[in-house]
């Protein structure tokens, strides 16, 4: 099982990025997946999670309305779109999932012990 995250890079303040997750050895379909991010001194926080049923995605108040999580489960990958960024949004974004099926995306964001399955980060870093 593994998870490929790319898509990061030096914006401005008010720029958009879309970071992509691709999944191999599994099927994404299946699962709840998610993003998180981890700043220079700050713990890793979930940011966007969903379920694999259909259940609303899971947004911290931090990003709701900026960041919108999303599949393409014909390329096995999910998305997170993100725009107006800010200076707070810079940090190293990971893609994950879980072996548990049937999460909400809230229970994924929030998952302890962490998710089981993790992508590379990903820097994202936006200038002011």
């Amino acid at each position: 099982v593994q998870l490929q995250a790319s898509g990061g890079g030096l914006v401005e303040a008010g720029a958009s990025l879309r970071l992509s997750c691709v999944g191999s050895g599994f099927t994404l379909d299946y699962y709840t997946v998610g993003w998180f991010r981890q700043a220079p001194g700050k713990e890793r926080e979930g940011v966007s999670c969903v379920s694999s049923w259909g259940g609303a995605p899971y947004y911290p108040d931090s990003v709701k309305g900026r960041f919108t999580i999303s599949r393409d489960n014909g390329k096995n990958t999910f998305l997170l779109q993100m725009n107006a960024l800010k200076p707070e949004d810079t940090a190293v974004y990971y893609c994950a999932s879980d072996p548990v099926r049937y999460l909400s995306g809230y229970n994924l964001c929030h998952r302890s012990p962490r998710p089981g399955y993790w992508g590379q980060g990903t820097q994202v870093t936006v200038s002011s």
